[in-house]
């Protein structure tokens, strides 16, 4: 049995959890927090049947792992990535294209966080990341994504290369994002079945992962810098996913 526990910080990522009727075992509040949004969470847990035990502030930043927990932490049980072809199942049965997001070598939890916040917004059916080389879903990765990672399904993969071969072999086209691409964004055709995918910052999509591509594009950049930061040039890539697909 797997008793090990994750924790979800901040008052909004709490919120949501407790909205989507993610399990909760226990929530701890700052003590002597009795106004603003803290109400309506505890309201909500003790509904739930959910332990609420008030602690001094030292405690919770003892046990906080992102440093900004707002006075509210969750003790949740550890996250459960969902797997590929129940994803793409639920996409079809929406009578929706399948739209995902493969993140290459993504380490930064910030991130993570904020490219699952935005890949929900667009209305992505779903977030793949590798198992190595890359950050997992962490209390700093679920305070950035601001409780979009109770919506919106993480897949983590053995391997990312081999992973891309197989949303192809489905019917999937794969997009990359490389500043050697020879089109941008606004000339690539994402209205179909899509995955897109993005790299590090620093490493870009890996070789493999970039030669296994249907297509490789580009940001425009007119500026003095030539790099976005990587949830920056998901969120362009994604959105632009989701306008040609006519998504609102």
């Amino acid at each position: 049995m797997n008793e090990r526990t994750d924790r979800i910080e901040g008052r909004n990522p709490v919120a949501e959890a407790l909205r989507s009727g993610r399990h909760i075992d226990k929530l701890y509040v700052r003590r002597g927090e009795k106004q603003g949004s803290i109400i309506p969470i505890i309201r909500q847990a003790k509904k739930l049947g959910i332990i609420v035990s008030e602690v001094d502030g030292a405690k919770l930043d003892e046990m906080s792992e992102t440093g900004s927990h707002q006075g509210v932490i969750a003790l949740v049980p550890p996250i459960e990535y969902a797997k590929l072809e129940d994803v793409i199942a639920v996409a079809k049965a929406k009578g929706e294209a399948p739209f995902l997001v493969a993140l290459d070598r993504i380490n930064d939890p910030h991130n993570l966080g904020s490219i699952i916040r935005t890949a929900n917004c667009a209305g992505a059916h779903g977030v793949i990341i590798p198992r190595h080389d890359s950050v997992s879903v962490t209390a700093t990765v679920e305070k950035a994504a601001a409780g979009a990672t109770a919506y919106t399904p993480v897949i983590r993969v053995n391997n990312l290369a081999k992973t891309v071969d197989e949303l192809k072999e489905m019917g999937l086209w794969i997009t990359g994002a490389d500043a050697a691409g020879d089109r941008s964004i606004y000339e690539a055709d994402l209205k179909g079945p899509t995955v897109i995918v993005v790299g590090s910052e620093g490493q870009g999509i890996s070789r493999l992962v970039a030669e296994k591509c249907d297509f490789l594009v580009k940001i425009p950049m007119k500026g003095d810098v030539n790099s976005l930061n990587a949830s920056v040039a998901a969120a362009l890539m994604i959105y632009e996913c989701a306008k040609q697909r006519n998504t609102f």
